[in-house]
């Protein structure tokens, strides 16, 4: 075999491996847009689903805090146990409330914050839950551990946070396209989609950085978890013993102090604490758990409430965390956009789309490029084989 067919053989087999990068290509461009659409779910969920909507009844209604909120729910419905209130970051949606009925059944219920209406209940598998686990793990169940799907997705972290790095690199003065982007629209698609490409990267420096970093997150955080080894100081907070529960007359439990005094209690103890969210007692004897957003908007803060007496028996507050813990309980929001209400997540969004665009654009210029090499390689293929016949040809005659 000559030098020349070993050559194009080479070649051939070059053009085989990229075409089976093709797939890969497809699930980074289908994990990009998927995450976009995960990011504001919830707001393509409450524009289709109108039980998910806060209605004013009128200008000056004013929310209904969560005492209130348990008591029209036990008004409308007295047989079901409440388990759960949430209070949204945004004053357009609805609250929710997990409830448990005398059959068994643990819906989310969509309450009305200001007249306290149960609008709906919530499927158990909604939009919103569909985009995020088909883009955080493929819908694979987690049947022993993190899912394979979970590994699948969070190792593009790494070969993004790579191409991050090597293209800033090949990409000599990237900055210079802050100053003077070019998108040309009139000179062929080879030319757009280069353009495309280029800048959709350069202006999306910072998110893919950010993407990239937090992805890569989720797999240490996966290996780490299926190795039962964890980062958390939150305290495990003992229930209350039998004999610190107080009793009435007749032996039973005394009566719990109201929600809204718990969290005035929470409040007062612990400056910079804002509630969102209250777990109620699932038995005699546990306590009260609230939570909400502080002053570090990507860090959710705790409290235990004993429902008996209003005391905090435990809270876990921005500055009880180590440095590691703020770090590592920093990459989910960061990740999803989910910290700043309505704004962050249409920037997340938007950039989102850039980023797919970004990958759109590479997946095209490789794919044409490819094609045309792998048509060239044909064409040479039969000419090769004709110019050897031509030659043995030639040395039989002679």
């Amino acid at each position: 075999m000559s030098q020349k067919q070993k050559k194009s053989n080479s070649r051939l087999w070059f053009l085989v491996h990229s075409w089976l990068a093709l797939p890969i290509w497809f699930f980074v461009l289908i994990v990009s847009f998927t995450g976009t659409l995960a990011v504001v779910s919830q707001e393509i969920v409450w524009l289709a689903n109108p039980d998910v909507r806060a209605s004013k009844p009128s200008d000056d209604a004013v929310p209904l805090s969560f005492q209130q909120t348990l008591e029209a729910i036990h008004k409308a419905q007295p047989q079901v146990a409440v388990d759960f209130i949430s209070k949204p970051d945004e004053s357009h949606f609805a609250y929710e409330a997990s409830v448990t009925y005398p059959d068994g059944r643990s819906p989310t219920l969509y309450i009305n914050p200001y007249t306290g209406v149960i609008q709906g209940e919530s499927p158990s598998f909604n939009f919103q839950a569909f985009t995020r686990a088909l883009h955080g793990w493929w819908l694979v169940p987690f049947t022993n551990g993190y899912s394979w799907g979970w590994y699948l997705v969070s190792l593009l972290g790494l070969p993004m946070l790579a191409s991050l790095v090597t293209g800033l690199v090949v990409y000599k003065k990237f900055w210079k396209g802050f100053l003077r982007p070019t998108l040309r629209v009139s000179h062929g698609p080879r030319i757009f989609w280069g353009d495309l490409h280029r800048l959709s990267g350069i202006w999306s420096i910072w998110f893919i950085a950010v993407i990239s970093i937090t992805g890569t997150w989720f797999l240490i955080q996966a290996i780490l978890a299926d190795n039962h080894v964890t980062l958390s100081t939150e305290p495990i907070v003992p229930v209350i013993s039998r004999e610190d529960v107080p009793r009435t007359p007749n032996g039973e439990p005394a009566q719990r102090i109201d929600l809204d005094e718990a969290e005035r209690v929470a409040i007062q103890q612990l400056p910079g604490l804002e509630v969102s969210f209250i777990t109620l007692p699932g038995s005699a004897y546990n306590h009260l758990y609230l939570g909400g957003r502080g002053w570090y908007p990507l860090m959710f803060q705790t409290a235990n409430i004993n429902p008996y007496n209003g005391k905090v028996e435990a809270k876990f507050l921005v500055s009880d965390r180590s440095a590691t813990e703020i770090v590592t309980e920093s990459m989910r929001p960061l990740h999803t956009g989910d910290f700043g209400g309505i704004w962050i997540k249409l920037i997340w969004a938007f950039f989102g789309l850039v980023l797919t665009l970004m990958v759109l654009s590479g997946l095209l210029i490789w794919t044409k490029r490819t094609a045309q090499a792998t048509a060239a390689a044909l064409k040479r293929k039969p000419r090769a084989k004709l110019s050897a016949s031509a030659d043995t040809t030639t040395e039989a005659s002679a």
